[in-house]
């Protein structure tokens, strides 16, 4: 049973093996374009027509030989007519010029081309007629006179043309910069910028430059294939000089004519959306100006959103462009797209939390400009709102730079914003021991509160107890401030009246560590004079 189901197995195999190389001979064979199968048959550079080869006789050689004969043919008289027969062969159709044999026309020829055998050899007869004629008129003592006059022709054009780009390009550069820098300077009177008129002068100058040299040497480039092609000997040559440039131009100019009806709907697309940004930027101006005004819509919100809005402008219209943009329905260009839209999306994950952060710091109206914050250990005043970044300067006069992302994630403790008409709560914590009077601490603390300036008196200052320590009761001083800006000048003149007022009463404040009583208690009893010890020595 078993080796039946192998034999099956192998037989069932073999058969779709054998189905498959059947549908592979039956099906048609695509057109096998290399030199082996199929070449030019070229005279002086132009090519008259191609000739299917084979194995035994690839179509290089072929063609070869071809031109080898219509050039004997051609350099045997000087007359200018040609005697050429079409005649019946064993393979296909013979060719003769002036009785000598030139091709065979064959059937695979006629196949390669989907015509008759009769027609295509006619055809290929009457190029060879062409081409002796040619060849011969060219190599003839009136065609070597014309070539003479044709390329002494070109070469006064091109001495003229050179002797006019060394010798007055100077000048003509010089002059336009002159004018250049006329221009912008009325520009920055009018307008009152830094721009700097003989920058932009050498910039445009310096372009003006390039473009001059780049047209030269196409002109050059050309002078030359000219010149070649002036002569029957190195038309060959030329020929290949103007396929390697004119071509690649002449196929930039079809490929624009044809891009001509996209390019105009670039045109209107991006003057529908200047249109409309300008139109936004109108609005937003009269926004600010207070032309009018908009319920619950803030003033520092205009400028974010007017950007917002040019944004998506923007991006709508690039979108409606997309399918306008020569080459875009390339896979190569769809690859490209798909590829840059990757590598930023891998790249700016950081740039878009911090950009998405700045919109919410914007609109959220947790922090504005002006407002003292804290931010982790960083306190200051914010002095700009950045889509990336929040500037603040601290209280010590340095510029920080906080990106959004982090200012949205962390907590931010705002001192200027009024939560209601009391302000902001000041606090700090003594620890004094158990053997003093809890009332006489609590006055002592509030009288600090009150000595201190910037601390308001209504409400009045309160003082909670926060703990009881092993050795101490921990005081807390509350009061009340609407100056969050000098909150640490207010908080350090506290801290100095707190030590004043217990000093005064001869109360002790207790320290972190410890150990026993002393029989005095630690304060200070002397004023100070004012001097500092000077070192003798």
């Amino acid at each position: 049973m078993r080796a039946l189901l192998v034999c099956f197995t192998l037989l069932l195999f073999a058969s779709n093996v054998v189905l498959a190389q059947t549908e592979e001979i039956l099906q048609p064979q695509p057109e096998r374009d290399d030199p082996e199968f199929i070449a030019p048959v070229t005279v002086d550079g132009e090519e008259l027509f191609v000739v299917r080869g084979s194995s035994a006789l690839p179509a290089t050689e072929r063609a070869e030989k071809i031109e080898e004969r219509i050039t004997q043919v051609a350099e045997k008289s000087e007359s200018a007519t040609v005697n050429i027969q079409v005649s019946e062969a064993e393979f296909g159709q013979l060719i003769r010029a002036d009785g000598q044999m030139v091709t065979i026309t064959t059937q695979a020829d006629a196949d390669h081309e989907q015509m008759d055998i009769e027609v295509l050899a006619g055809l290929q007869a009457e190029a060879i007629e062409v081409a002796i004629l040619q060849y011969r008129d060219a190599r003839s003592s009136e065609g070597r006179v014309d070539s003479a006059l044709a390329a002494v022709a070109w070469t006064a054009i091109f001495g003229l043309v050179s002797y006019f780009f060394f010798t007055k390009r100077k000048k003509f550069l010089s002059y336009i910069r002159k004018q250049l820098e006329k221009r912008v300077e009325t520009v920055e009177e009018a307008t009152k910028s830094l721009l700097r008129s003989r920058a932009i002068a050498s910039i445009i100058v310096y372009a003006i430059h390039t473009v001059m040299w780049v047209l030269f040497l196409f002109f050059f480039y050309y002078y030359l294939s000219l010149v070649l092609l002036s002569f029957a000997e190195t038309q060959a040559i030329a020929q290949v000089l103007l396929k390697y440039v004119s071509e690649p131009l002449i196929g930039i100019v079809l490929a624009v004519v044809g891009y001509l009806p996209n390019l105009i709907m670039l045109a209107i697309i991006a003057a529908v959306t200047r249109f409309v940004i300008r139109g936004l930027d109108l609005f937003f101006e009269n926004l600010e100006n207070g032309a009018f005004q908009i319920k619950d819509f803030e003033a520092h919100w205009i400028a974010p959103t007017n950007m917002l809005c040019r944004a998506l402008v923007i991006v709508i219209a690039v979108v409606f462009a997309y399918p306008y943009i020569p080459g875009s329905d390339s896979r190569a260009f769809q690859g490209l797209t798909i590829l840059a839209g990757i590598m930023v999306s891998l790249g700016s994950n950081t740039v878009v939390s911090n950009m998405m952060a700045g919109l919410f710091v914007i609109y959220r109206r947790s922090t504005n400009i002006g407002d003292r914050i804290r931010v982790g250990d960083k306190v200051g005043d914010v002095t700009e709102i950045k889509l990336m970044e929040t500037l603040i300067k601290s209280i010590k006069n340095e510029m920080i730079s906080i990106p959004n992302a982090q200012l949205l994630n962390s907590e931010v403790v705002n001192y200027s914003r009024k939560v209601d008409g009391r302000g902001i709560l000041v606090h700090t914590t003594v620890g004094i021991g158990y053997e003093e009077p809890p009332k006489k601490i609590q006055a002592m603390l509030i009288e600090a509160a009150r000595r201190t300036q910037g601390l308001r008196k209504t409400p009045e200052p309160f003082v909670l107890w926060t703990q009881l320590a092993d050795y101490a009761i921990n005081y807390e001083i509350n009061a009340y401030t609407s100056r969050g800006s000098s909150l640490p000048k207010i908080l350090s003149d506290l801290h100095e009246n707190i030590v004043n007022v217990f000093n005064e009463n001869s109360t002790q404040i207790m320290t972190p560590s410890y150990i026993a009583d002393p029989p005095e208690p630690k304060i200070s009893t002397e004023e100070w004079d004012g001097k500092l010890a000077q070192n003798t020595t």
